[in-house]
């Protein structure tokens, strides 16, 4: 371990939420605002300040989330003993690219109940508060955790080291999915068609209707990636398919005034 190696781990995750972030912000946001203003799901815009308090804490989320890939990855004593392996040939082509649905369904599990976890009385507003006064996120959002949210997020680095094979590139392409669906899932704005949260396969999967009620109304709908959990554990929420259709249905109400 080394501060170069720490500097790097640091550029590179800022790189990639920057990198993601914006341009998305700046489409849904800035360029395209007016236009689209109608297909928001809810009917307002953050104000500056929220985004200026999303960003400021998703760079300390950053910062914290450089560390447990620092002491895994560049640490003689650790490294050693995790399930980091070099060569693809180790473990074969088949696992190499199975592993990336099983990452995302061990995460998803982690994350459901890590996530119902803190919205408990006794640790909400220790762990989850911050994240939650983005009640109408923006992708800014997307990292935006208290310090303690951030070490409870970066532990699944620490998992997938511990419990399955893993390969430098699985390490790099889930984590860039990671942060897509992040950014998506605070996007504010609707990306699925309409009748997808009822498709017989859609319907296990997590939208940004489905997280954006779940800041709204601070309950309900806790997964990442699928709404596996929510449905087998009655967490999601009742008029999740209603807000899904409303949403999607939404057609741009041309003012036309009349000449005399």
């Amino acid at each position: 371990m080394s501060w170069e190696n720490l500097t790097w781990l640091l550029l590179d995750n800022a790189d990639k939420y920057f990198l993601i972030a914006s341009p998305v912000f700046l489409i849904f946001y800035t360029f395209l605002r007016k236009k689209i203003t109608y297909k928001k799901i809810q009917q307002r815009f953050p104000k500056i300040k929220d985004y200026g308090r999303e960003i400021f804490f998703s760079v300390l989320s950053i910062i914290i989330f450089s560390f447990p890939p620092l002491f895994m990855l560049y640490s003689g004593n650790i490294r050693p003993h995790t399930t980091f392996y070099k060569d693809i040939s180790e473990h074969g082509w088949p696992y190499a690219i199975l592993a990336f649905p099983l990452m995302l369904l061990i995460h998803d599990t982690y994350f459901y109940w890590a996530h119902r976890l803190m919205h408990h009385p006794k640790l909400f507003k220790l762990f989850h508060l911050v994240h939650h006064k983005s009640n109408n996120p923006s992708p800014w959002a997307a990292y935006a955790f208290h310090p303690l949210e951030a070490i409870v997020e970066s532990l699944i680095f620490v998992i997938f080291l511990f419990t399955i094979p893993v390969h430098s590139s699985h390490l790099k392409f889930f984590f860039i999915f990671s942060l897509f669906y992040n950014v998506y899932g605070h996007l504010g704005f609707e990306l699925y068609p309409n009748g997808f949260s009822s498709h017989w396969l859609g319907k296990w999967i997590n939208t940004s209707v489905s997280h954006n009620m779940h800041h709204q109304y601070f309950k309900g709908n806790y997964g990442l990636y699928f709404t596996v959990w929510d449905r087998m554990m009655g967490t999601l929420n009742t008029n999740y398919n209603k807000t899904f259709t409303e949403v999607t249905s939404r057609k741009k109400v041309c003012n036309l005034q009349s000449t005399r």
